[in-house]
């Protein structure tokens, strides 16, 4: 731990400067006829073999120590939830949301003993200084059939049809494809996928009949509205991944640990999308091959603010979900068997995987549950607590929808519309929610809002002082802060995001990840270009300036600590600096009453019709792994009118 480590480092710097304990001044004195340089030599030699046994390992720890680095720059606090559920040896399969790009890894590197692999996209892969990164990590790419998607000639329509003796097929029925213009027995074969437009969801081709007509698998497509009228369609060739599957099964059978996000690609979704079969596959592969049930941990990613810089994020990890050795007879059977129970795992790794998640129905949804929590908060919680709290929330909204067929009473609607509406004010005003408080008690002899004037606000404020403070500390932090803060490269590469992919609504998840790599890139060509500068302006001699140099890391990180307090004052100027404007301060100074009233409500609603939600709302502990099969069963029964 800790402690040793600082012992351990005091010990060695003790024995090094007192000679007399010294033990290669010992040795060399008794003796005379060894000298200095043959230890040196030896020990350069087994410095060189231990470096090259051990590369990968090195190059991992390496990688992992400038992650930890990376993450303490650009998250205020990144908090882990559930490490208990981890096995602390064997081999592991992580299964994470993919809601923030290549940061996702960063956070389960960070927070995880274990040495991960990851599987990784070709496409990213090829990329400069993510594929170095992964190489270090010692990653697996993958080749993603969606990344190598073409148009298919003419258009299609389709429809369902009875389809339960085909082999290949699932039993439970077939699309039947019918092109128009289109050459199917040259473009496409057994295996192969088709997409329709405007969906990330493609299906597999099990018969090919000539053509114009063709038939697809049905599975996972209950969400999708089939198009009745020609339209354009993708072709995703099959890709074989035999080779990558004998990385994954060497690694489990050494009892390493793989990373994989199966939803299989980023997303800014607030639900998760649905998982590919390619972690059940592996886990069936690992039991049959060596006998292995591999425990399979979820792990919920949750970032708060997590495109800005100095955000927070809560890493939690779930109950692990394992094979159903009885199951695997089964799955050797092949066909509709096999297709059956790697479905159930991987419902039952979804289950695992909401279960450490704050999942919603929209994004407009969410932002009215984080609202509704907040509004009912009393006091302050560990963003742990706020994590549980906020998952009853969402748990609770979705159950209440359910209760009323999705279509809610009037009260109901008319606080979902207040709770946004002050959202909305907040927002128009610049304002964060846990300022209003503050405003009621700032009023000081203030009897109502006509009273209010800019002259008496400013006589007792801070107002002169804090503008002063936070352009100091803007100034301090300026170069850093703006290349960390930096979104021009970052939207940039948003759009392309945005513009490639079936799933995105706003490719969100890829401006933190962008930010960073660009920061990887300049910072240090920022050092470079001080350094530069001081040899070539200043008298400072060569020690002197690679002094300065090798501090500057710690340089950069003062001034980003100075920046993050500055954003802290700029914030918190904001509420004075708006009193300022007559149409604004009568908004501001009514805002603490409508806050207070919406709290009352919202905590009386919840109080009526809580009690309706069982555990969710008079149990303190919850097993949320039982609380997400629940909810799914719950969803089924509406879904059949039960």
């Amino acid at each position: 731990d800790f402690t040793k480590t600082q012992l351990t480092v005091f010990g060695i710097v003790l024995i090094l400067a007192v000679d007399s304990i010294n033990p290669v001044k010992i040795f060399l004195h008794v003796f005379p006829s060894v000298k200095p340089w043959h230890i040196a030599s030896v020990s350069i030699a087994l410095m060189i073999y231990v470096f090259i046994s051990e590369l990968k390992a090195l190059l991992y720890f390496a990688t992992k120590v400038f992650f930890n680095s990376i993450a303490s720059i650009f998250f205020r606090s990144v908090e882990v939830v559930g490490r208990f559920n981890v096995p602390r040896h064997g081999p592991v399969i992580f299964v994470g949301n993919h809601a923030n790009q290549f940061v996702d890894a960063i956070m389960m590197v960070c927070t995880c003993e274990h040495k991960i692999s990851y599987l990784i996209a070709e496409k990213s892969w090829n990329r400069r200084v993510v594929g170095d990164m992964a190489w270090a990590l010692g990653a697996v790419p993958v080749k993603r059939a969606q990344d190598y998607s073409v148009k298919g000639s003419g258009k299609i329509t389709m429809k369902n049809v009875l389809f339960g003796d085909k082999e290949g097929s699932t039993g439970a029925g077939a699309i039947l494809v019918t092109g128009h213009n289109t050459t199917f027995t040259k473009e496409l074969t057994i295996g192969d996928k088709v997409r329709p437009p405007g969906t990330a969801i493609a299906m597999k081709v099990i018969e090919i009949e000539n053509d114009t007509s063709l038939n697809v698998e049905a599975v996972g497509t209950e969400s999708l509205t089939l198009p009745e009228e020609p339209v354009p369609f993708d072709i995703l060739q099959r890709i074989d991944q035999k080779v990558v599957y004998s990385k994954v099964l060497e690694t489990l059978a050494s009892k390493g640990a793989i990373g994989i996000f199966p939803e299989g690609g980023s997303h800014d979704r607030t639900d998760i999308l649905p998982l590919k079969v390619g972690v059940a596959l592996i886990a069936y592969s690992a039991l049959e091959k060596d006998g292995i049930s591999v425990p399979i941990i979820p792990v919920g990613l949750n970032y708060f603010q997590k495109n800005r810089f100095r955000g927070r994020a809560v890493v939690e990890y779930g109950q692990p979900v394992y094979v159903d050795p009885s199951t695997l007879s089964a799955y050797q059977k092949g066909g509709p068997e096999k297709r059956r129970v790697c479905s159930e795992l991987l419902q039952r790794i979804e289950d695992g995987m909401k279960s450490v998640l704050v999942t919603a129905p929209s994004y407009e949804s969410l932002q009215v549950i984080y609202a509704a929590r907040r509004l009912w908060q009393q006091k302050e919680l560990l963003i742990s607590e706020k994590q549980d709290l906020s998952r009853r929330f969402a748990e609770g909204y979705k159950q209440l929808l359910l209760q009323v067929n999705g279509k809610p009473p009037k009260e109901w609607s008319d606080l979902n519309d207040r709770i946004v509406s002050y959202q909305n004010e907040l927002t128009e005003l610049g304002i964060r929610d846990y300022q209003v408080p503050g405003l009621d008690s700032e009023k000081g002899e203030i009897q109502s809002v006509e009273d209010l004037d800019g002259d008496t606000f400013l006589s007792g404020m801070r107002l002169p002082y804090q503008i002063c403070h936070v352009l100091f500390l803007m100034l301090v932090a300026a170069i850093p802060s703006v290349l960390l803060n930096t979104r021009i490269y970052a939207e940039k590469r948003r759009k392309k995001a945005l513009a490639n992919s079936k799933v995105k609504i706003k490719a969100e998840d890829v401006l933190m990840t962008e930010k960073i790599l660009i920061c990887i890139v300049l910072v240090p060509t920022l050092w470079f270009f001080y350094a530069f500068m001081l040899k070539c302006f200043t008298n400072l001699d060569g020690p002197a300036i690679a002094l300065i140099f090798f501090c500057m890391p710690l340089f950069s990180y003062m001034s980003i600590m100075w920046a993050e307090a500055g954003m802290v004052e700029f914030k918190d100027l904001r509420p004075y600096v708006m009193r300022l404007y007559p149409s604004a301060r009568r908004r501001i100074a009514a805002l603490p009453e409508t806050r207070k009233k919406l709290s009352n409500d919202v905590r009386a609603f919840i109080k009526e019709h809580g009690p309706s939600l069982g555990e969710l709302y008079y149990s303190e502990d919850i097993d949320w792994n039982k609380m997400s099969v629940k909810a799914r069963n719950l969803s089924k029964k509406d879904l059949k009118g039960e």
